[in-house]
C-alpha cells in the first residue's frame, strides 16, 4: 500500500488587494487546511478529526470555486482535488470515498487545463499521486470480487504511475492473466522482471506466454534471466531443460543437466533426463546408471522403470550384433534385468500399453509362450 502524498511545503497567502474579502477568506481556508492536515498527522490526529480539517477545507474551495472570478484560477481546482484526494482515502465510507474520488477526478482535469504556467504543479501531482491510491484499493477490491476486467483497467493506469512498483507490475500481469489478454500480461510480468522481481514463478510464466506466441527464444532466454537471478531452483531448472529438449537442444540440455547435478543430487527428474538424453546417444551404460540413480530417490518411479528397461532391451540388441564370444550370455543377462524392471513399471501402471508390448517382446524371446497369451489378451482390453 502506497503511502498518501503529503504537502510539506509552506504555502504563502499572496492576495491581490483587488480581490474580493470573501473570496480571499474562502481561498485561505482552503490553503489553510493543508497546513492543518499536516500538523493534525504530526500530532497522531484520529482519521476523524482529519477528516474534519478536511471538509472544511473542501467546503471553501467549493466555494471559491463557485465564485466568478476564483473559479477561474487553476489554484482554486487544485485545492479542491488535493483535499478531495487525501478524503477519497480516508474516509471509510466507501460511497464517500468514491463521491470524492469522482470530485478530484474532475478537479485535477479544471486544475491542469487552467494552470498555464505550472504554478500549482506540486499540487496538482500531489492529487494524481493520491487517486492513484485510490485507484490501486479500487483495484484491489475488484479482485477480490473476481471482477478482473475493472481490476486490470485500474491497475494498469496505477502501474503505469508507479513503474518501478514490481508489486503492482504483478498483480496487473495476473489481472491481465485472468481476462485471458496475454500481451498485456507478457507487458507487465516483464516490468516486474526488468525493475528488480525474482520471483521464479515470474519467469516461468514470461517463458509460458512467450511459448504460446511461439518464441522460443524468447522462452528459453527467460529460464535462462530466471536461473541466473535463482541458482539451481529446481522448477526454472525443470521447465529449461524441457523447453530445450523441446528445442532438440540436446548437447545444451545435457550440460545443463551436468552442472545441475554437480550441485545437487536429489533431484529424481534430472537423473531420469540425463539418461534420457544418453539413451538418444546410444550410451545405453550411462543411461542404466542414471536411470538407477532416479530409481534409488523413488524406487516406484514408472518412467525411469520403463525407460530402464526400455535401455537394457536396447544394450541387449547391441551385443547380439557385436557377435563376440560372450554375446549370447550378454543377450540374456540384459534381457533379465529388463524383465525385472519392466516387471516392476507394470505392476506401477497396469494400463500402460508400451509396457505390455515390451515384456510381450521380452517372453516371445524367451519362448514363454503363456506368459505372451496372458499379455495379448490383457492388450486387447485396453
Amino acid at each position: 500500500m502506497k503511502r498518501i502524498f503529503l504537502l510539506t511545503f509552506v504555502f504563502l497567502v499572496v492576495v491581490s488587494n483587488t480581490i474580493a474579502f470573501s473570496q480571499k477568506s474562502q481561498l485561505r481556508v482552503a490553503r489553510n487546511s493543508i497546513g492543518k492536515l499536516q500538523v493534525a498527522i504530526n500530532n497522531q490526529k484520529d482519521n476523524k478529526a482529519q477528516l474534519d480539517i478536511l471538509g472544511e477545507g473542501v467546503k471553501a474551495a467549493e466555494a471559491a470555486q463557485n465564485d466568478r472570478k476564483t473559479r477561474k484560477w487553476s489554484e482554486t481546482w487544485a485545492i479542491k482535488a488535493y483535499l478531495s484526494s487525501y478524503v477519497s482515502i480516508l474516509d471509510g465510507n466507501e460511497g464517500n470515498s468514491d463521491r470524492y474520488y469522482g470530485l478530484a477526478i474532475a478537479a485535477i482535469d479544471s486544475a491542469k487545463r487552467l494552470d498555464r504556467f505550472d504554478d500549482n504543479a506540486r499540487l496538482i501531482e500531489a492529487s494524481i499521486y493520491n487517486i492513484n491510491i485510490k485507484k490501486q484499493n479500487k483495484a484491489n477490491n475488484a479482485y477480490k470480487n473476481n471482477d478482473f476486467t475493472t481490476a486490470f483497467n485500474l491497475l494498469k493506469e496505477v502501474s503505469d504511475f508507479f513503474p518501478k512498483d514490481t508489486s503492482l507490475a504483478i498483480n496487473t500481469a495476473l489481472s491481465a492473466q485472468n481476462i485471458r489478454a496475454f500481451d498485456n500480461a507478457l507487458i507487465y510480468f516483464r516490468r516486474a522482471k526488468d525493475n528488480g522481481a525474482k520471483d521464479p514463478a515470474i519467469f516461468q510464466t514470461l517463458s509460458k506466454l512467450y511459448t504460446s506466441k511461439f518464441e522460443h527464444e524468447n522462452a528459453i532466454k527467460s529460464l535462462e534471466e530466471g536461473i541466473t537471478v535463482n541458482p539451481y531452483n529446481t522448477n526454472l531448472t525443470n521447465d529449461y531443460i524441457n523447453l530445450l529438449l523441446d528445442s532438440e537442444k540436446y548437447p545444451e540440455a545435457i550440460h545443463t543437466i551436468e552442472q545441475n547435478l554437480k550441485a545437487t543430487t536429489n533431484n529424481k527428474l534430472l537423473f531420469f533426463l540425463y539418461g534420457y538424453l544418453q539413451q538418444k546417444g546410444a550410451g545405453y551404460h550411462t543411461a542404466q546408471l542414471a536411470y538407477n540413480r532416479a530409481l534409488e530417490l523413488d524406487e516406484n518411479y514408472f518412467d525411469a522403470l520403463y525407460q530402464l528397461g526400455l535401455a537394457y532391451v536396447d544394450s541387449a540388441n547391441e551385443a547380439l550384433k557385436a557377435k563376440t564370444p560372450d554375446s549370447n550370455q550378454k543377450f540374456a543377462g540384459l534381457v533379465n534385468r529388463a524383465e525385472v524392471a519392466l516387471l516392476q513399471a507394470h505392476e506401477i501402471n497396469q494400463n500402460d500399453k508400451s509396457t505390455v508390448e515390451l515384456l510381450i517382446e521380452i517372453y516371445t524371446r524367451k519362448n514363454k509362450l503363456d506368459k505372451v497369451q496372458e499379455l495379448k489378451s490383457k492388450l486387447e482390453e485396453f
